[in-house]
């Protein structure tokens, strides 16, 4: 049974993908603001006693890496990084955007990813038609600055947490050429980024817990080395 778990924004999630049946057996999500610290384990141990699983049932872990909040990711790696050392289970890391991207890999069109990041800015990252890697990485931007980016004359699919004031700046400025997810359609699922972390776990790939470590994103024009 793998574990997934994912708190880089307010909304914090938690599935349970059971790897040998390839089946989402567990999935919550919940409006965590900045309760990640006291909500977290909680929530864990209640999807586990939920489908009659000790945490000694687990063989995999996987966790959103941002970008996102820093206490908020700091929290989701603490708790994996825990279990995979206490159990010596293997453990993933996956881009939070790569997580919101994932349910639209099969559209042909490009997706962009966009989650809050404060102070009226995004994170944000565009994916190719049926990709899941961002085309040129994860950017931090305002919200025009991305609706420029995207001013390409092709449509595109824009998902993610988008606010009606966000809307509007995309509608503006895209016109007919942006596709807005709906509000339900822009949540991030546990499932999704357990998927993604099976099928890397199933590549080979395994994270040293020693070293893994969140996304931070730095504005354009912010300042330091």
């Amino acid at each position: 049974m793998l574990l997934a778990v994912d708190t880089a924004t307010d909304w914090a999630a938690v599935a349970l993908y059971d790897t040998a049946a390839e089946r989402v057996c567990y999935e919550l999500t919940w409006w965590a603001r900045r309760q990640h610290t006291t909500t977290l384990l909680p929530q864990v141990n209640r999807a586990l006693q939920q489908v009659a699983l000790t945490p000694e049932a687990l063989n995999g872990l996987v966790v959103a890496l941002g970008p996102g909040s820093y206490t908020g990711l700091r929290v989701g790696l603490s708790l994996v990084k825990g279990i995979a050392l206490g159990l010596g289970i293997p453990l993933v890391g996956v881009p939070t955007l790569d997580v919101v991207a994932y349910p639209y890999r099969h559209l042909n069109m490009p997706v962009c990813a966009v989650i809050q990041a404060g102070r009226s800015r995004v994170c944000w990252a565009v994916y190719p038609p049926r990709s899941t890697t961002p085309k040129d990485g994860y950017h931090l931007d305002d919200v025009p600055t991305v609706a420029q980016a995207l001013s390409t004359g092709e449509e595109v699919f824009i998902t993610g947490e988008l606010t009606p004031a966000m809307r509007a700046t995309f509608r503006s400025m895209l016109g007919a050429c942006a596709h807005l997810a709906s509000a339900a359609d822009g949540m991030r699922r546990p499932a999704a980024l357990a998927e993604l972390g099976h099928a890397l776990l199933q590549s080979g790939r395994r994270d040293d817990p020693a070293t893994l470590s969140p996304i931070y994103l730095r504005h354009p024009g912010s300042q330091g080395p």
